[in-house]
């Protein structure tokens, strides 16, 4: 009799400590990877919604594009925003990481600058055109150039096409290829250039009203929140999701960037 009081009493304590440790397990919050500046500035407003519903989040700025994923792929964190797919897909190919998408964010649009025309309409023939000289970021470009009507790349040549993919080029454009942070600074000696986001606002340059031309919201480039593989179908994610893609941070970047920053859902 005192055995199975004993067994009783021990089962009963045990299913507590098991609750307990639930309990706590999901009072810790989760831990969101970003980078910092815009990233960073639009998951604090998504932190605010994802409260809302009962979701504790605490935002982990990180200065490179490489850490966020390691530290993903490690369980340092249980998701990460500031990566579109081209760039996830290549992580995932190089690195071997079981990281996925769960849901658009935002976009970045390559913007195309120019001190001296005010229209891509106006560039003359054998204008020098500036492009990022990585893969990603050159063909990135080269796709919106194409999206505007000043060139035809061949089909094949995919999101890392080059100017080796051009076939068809009325303008003449000659393409001359730099690092994509020196692209602001060569204004002067460009007719135009290709410029990313972040690159533009350190030099001063707005997107939404200083660029000629800009990529299309929608493009294969919107960046995207990214969770290990074997948390993907967790309710959380959906909630995190949820939070991020509704009106009130929809409002909040369309008021704080202005252009700059598009969103991509």
């Amino acid at each position: 009799m005192n055995t199975k009081r004993f067994t009783l009493r021990t089962l009963v304590l045990a299913a507590a400590a098991l609750s307990t440790g639930l309990t706590l397990a999901q009072d810790k919050p989760l831990k969101i990877g970003v980078t910092a500046g815009p990233h960073a500035q639009i998951f604090e407003q998504v932190k605010k919604v994802a409260e809302k519903d009962g979701l504790k989040v605490q935002i982990i700025e990180f200065s490179d594009y490489i850490q966020p994923n390691a530290a993903l792929a490690a369980g340092d964190l249980d998701a990460n925003s500031y990566q579109h797919k081209p760039f996830l897909d290549q992580q995932v190919k190089d690195r071997g990481y079981k990281i996925v998408s769960v849901g658009y964010t935002v976009n970045y649009p390559m913007g195309i600058y120019s001190k001296k025309v005010k229209s891509l309409a106006d560039l003359k023939p054998g204008a020098r055109f500036g492009l990022p000289n990585d893969p990603t970021n050159g063909g990135r470009s080269l796709l919106v150039l194409q999206d505007q009507g000043l060139i035809k790349l061949r089909p094949e040549a995919g999101l890392k096409a080059t100017p080796l993919d051009v076939i068809d080029n009325p303008k003449k454009l000659k393409f001359v290829e730099l690092e994509a942070a020196q692209l602001a600074r060569a204004l002067d000696d460009l007719d135009a250039a290709a410029i990313n986001t972040n690159f533009a606002l350190s030099a001063g340059l707005t997107p939404g009203k200083d660029s000629i031309a800009q990529e299309n919201a929608k493009s294969p480039y919107v960046n995207l929140i990214a969770v290990r593989e074997q948390d993907k179908d967790k309710p959380w994610v959906a909630k995190l999701v949820k939070a991020y893609q509704s009106e009130d941070v929809r409002k909040f970047i369309q008021t704080e960037f202005k252009g700059s920053v598009l969103a991509g859902f």
